[in-house]
């Protein structure tokens, strides 16, 4: 190794000038960004600036300007006084030697409304919430009517009615029991609570879903169009029981003709009633195993707005003319009504693609060979003109009855999957280009480039895994896709898709039409599902007042942007609660194989440790900085990786690991692992071809890594774009 960083060569001498200059420009761009810095640092001394404010468990905080531009400021422990986390405040800041120090003068908004915790009973109508998290500041003192029987050491619920800097304290009622915390089946509840996401109607949305009628009535039907002898379809999984879309394929002599039907929510669903208030408030249904908590009441998700086989059903339909080139040459959209003639799920649907067809489906075979011909078209034209090829499978936890996990596998993706997803995507595109020509203020699904920065890392750690080409050049999208195509089928394919992932910004609803950069598309927003997302619902009211629909009207500018920040946020607490659900599955089965070894991949490396993705089931966990025996490691930030100070030996994201399994938390949903005696990390990913093995370097002449630090500016960044494999996947996230 050291004869080859000697070696003399004829082209030697221009790269490391090169590298120098490299070095250079780098150092320039650093100093402009540190004086641009400390310029803005100037300009908010001694101003009064509103933000969020983050608590640390040792007291202090540090307070997130809503002005990008200034750093964050930090908050002594005594002006945290009162003050919990994620709340919205006023500062007065100062200088503080290099950094901005403040004082909270006033708090705008408490971010922290409702909590759930463990109860540690006091007496029989008292008790406390311990402040676990350090979020609060300080223990909640909790109280409950007679009505409400409580043991000690239960999982509660608790509203909370004063905060720590009132005169009564930090207290709160208790309004609901989740019960036993050892108990599966309780996981559901307990999560959802923690995000603050409703799972109970309103008593007025269940009256309101109770009055309607259990069928399409003659006089609901009146205006549309009568679409019920076409050969309409829906294509779901085995255990779906909404169905708020159907589609069908026509070929013509210049091409195709696609209908996409979806389930007409707006028509039950009216701005201001009860209904629609809950289903505003939720934003979105959330997905667990085998269980949703659902945006709408069953009686409209699962039967009025479902689109069942050989029932009536009301429907708003776009309806899309293609070339045999994918180009969408013309679209109409229009009320309708439709009669789904057969359910057809993704497995029976392949058997159809392949040549081997269900005796009940062949009265629709055609029509899923064209569509599948059409969906083949629709996305070629969509990856030659750029759109982001990004798989990421997701996990599938099977449960038992007692909601105990029996198995942790990834989800299998067949083409029947892609082939509605296609269809979606391009009625996405249809209505958001037709609301835009109307020049309707609109809400739309946007995703913005990723940062220079970001694409930096992923290109540093693509070099680690010997790809040399950098992304950062044109059709930046594509280059994304070739890197990822590198290592399909190889033991980093899901480290590397991850590290895309975190490269990337992450998607939103917004009135600002900003293109999405994932998929490509100048023109997108959500319409296909407005059973389980409410800004589709706002673009079927949107899309019914620009067709000229009666009783549909034009929506503000400033209240569409309102709605895109509330929703985007509804988003994300669905998907944290679907997160820690999964973390808690897993930690379940997990605590079946203690002290069992398994072998895995290093996904990714922090300070205190590595976290190992396992081969055998799809679950991940730590194996902490501690449990390195043998020498100290230190933590190398430029390269990401650890670093044993005597024997070199190293732990870096793509390294094969086995582990044993130490402890599985099923409270919080982590999983620690150890190594076995004697055991120690592969020191370099396999590379992928003697190719790879020629672009690859040596350790030792790896390009430098620097890890993004998670401040201010790139903390809204670091999830996906495609929302964890969903931005891209408009059947999952419906």
């Amino acid at each position: 190794m050291k004869n080859k960083k000697n070696k003399k060569s004829k082209g030697g001498r221009n790269k490391a000038g090169s590298q120098h200059s490299g070095r250079q420009n780098n150092g320039q761009q650093l100093k402009s960004k540190q004086h641009q810095s400390q310029q803005h640092q100037k300009s908010a001394i001694n101003k009064q600036i509103e933000g969020t404010v983050k608590r640390h468990p040792d007291g202090y905080g540090f307070f997130i300007p809503d002005d990008r531009e200034i750093p964050d400021v930090y908050i002594p422990k005594h002006s945290m006084e009162g003050v919990m986390a994620n709340d919205r405040v006023t500062v007065l800041t100062k200088r503080d030697g290099d950094r901005l120090r403040g004082d909270i003068i006033k708090i705008v908004t408490r971010e922290i409304k409702q909590v759930s915790g463990q109860i540690k009973k006091v007496n029989s109508a008292q008790g406390l919430l311990r402040d676990e998290s350090f979020a609060w500041g300080e223990d909640l003192k909790v109280s409950w009517p007679p009505s409400i029987q409580i043991e000690d050491k239960d999982w509660v619920v608790v509203k909370i009615t004063s905060y720590p800097d009132s005169v009564r304290g930090f207290r709160g009622e208790v309004t609901s029991v989740i019960g036993d915390i050892s108990d599966p089946q309780n996981d559901n509840i307990r999560v959802l609570a923690a995000q603050s996401i409703p799972h109970v109607f309103s008593k007025a949305a269940l009256a309101e879903a109770s009055a309607l009628l259990p069928e399409v009535s003659p006089q609901d039907m009146e205006g549309r169009k009568d679409l019920r002898k076409k050969n309409f379809i829906t294509i779901d999984g085995k255990t779906a029981k909404d169905f708020d879309d159907a589609i069908y394929v026509e070929k013509l002599g210049s091409g195709f003709r696609l209908w996409v039907a979806i389930a007409d929510v707006s028509h039950y669903v009216r701005p201001g009633s009860a209904i629609d208030k809950d289903a505003y408030e939720r934003g979105t249904s959330t997905y667990f195993p085998n269980f949703v908590s659902p945006m709408l009441p069953e009686a409209l998700s699962n039967e009025l707005c479902s689109l069942k086989p050989n029932v009536a059903r009301l429907s708003l339909v776009a309806e899309m003319d293609f070339n045999f080139s994918g180009e969408m040459i013309g679209s109409r959209f229009f009320e309708a009504v439709i009669q789904s003639q057969a359910r057809v799920t993704y497995g029976e649907a392949q058997e159809v693609i392949d040549g081997d067809v269900p005796d009940k489906l062949k009265h629709v075979k055609a029509e899923i060979k064209l569509a599948s011909e059409l969906s083949h078209i629709l996305m070629d034209r969509r990856f030659s003109q750029g759109s982001l090829n990004l798989e990421l499978p997701e996990s599938v936890v099977e449960l038992d009855a007692a909601g105990v996990p029996t198995d942790i596998v990834k989800s299998e993706r067949i083409f029947a999957h892609r082939l509605i997803e296609e269809l979606m995507l391009a009625a996405n595109v249809a209505v958001a280009k037709f609301i835009g020509s109307k020049g309707m203020p609109s809400i739309y699904r946007i995703h913005e480039p990723p940062k220079e920065e970001a694409l930096e890392i992923l290109d540093r750690f693509l070099d680690m895994f010997g790809y040399s080409k950098k992304t950062g050049t044109s059709s930046l999208q594509k280059r994304i896709t070739e890197a990822l195509q590198e290592f399909q089928g190889l033991p980093q394919e899901s480290v590397v898709n991850n590290l895309a992932l975190r490269s990337m910004k992450q998607a939103k609803y917004s009135p600002e039409n900003l293109g999405h950069f994932g998929l490509g598309f100048e023109h997108y927003t959500h319409f296909t599902s407005p059973i389980r997302r409410y800004p589709d619902l706002i673009i079927h009211r949107l899309l019914k007042a620009a067709i000229g629909v009666k009783g549909y009207s034009r929506m503000q500018f400033d209240d569409l942007d309102s709605a895109g920040t509330m929703l985007s946020a509804c988003e994300q607490r669905s998907v944290k609660a679907e997160r820690l659900i999964q973390s808690i599955k897993k930690a379940r089965f997990m605590e079946k194989h203690l002290g069992e070894e398994f072998e895995g991949i290093i996904s990714s490396v922090t300070k205190f440790g590595v976290f190992v993705a396992l081969r055998k089931f799809d679950v991940d966990g730590l194996l902490h900085v501690e449990e390195l025996e043998g020498d100290n490691y230190e933590f190398d930030e430029e390269n990401l990786r650890l670093v044993g100070r005597k024997s070199g030996n190293q732990y870096a994201i793509g390294d094969t690991v086995v582990i044993q399994v130490a402890t599985a938390d099923h409270q919080t949903g982590r999983i620690d692992f150890v190594l076995p005696k004697g055991e120690k990390s592969t020191h370099a990913p396999q590379a992928k071809s003697q190719s790879h093995q020629k672009r690859g370097s040596s350790q030792d002449d790896r390009v430098d890594v620097r890890q993004v630090r998670v401040s201010r500016h790139n903390r809204e960044d670091k999830s996906s774009p495609l929302h964890s494999s969903r931005k891209t996947n408009p059947r999952k996230h419906k």
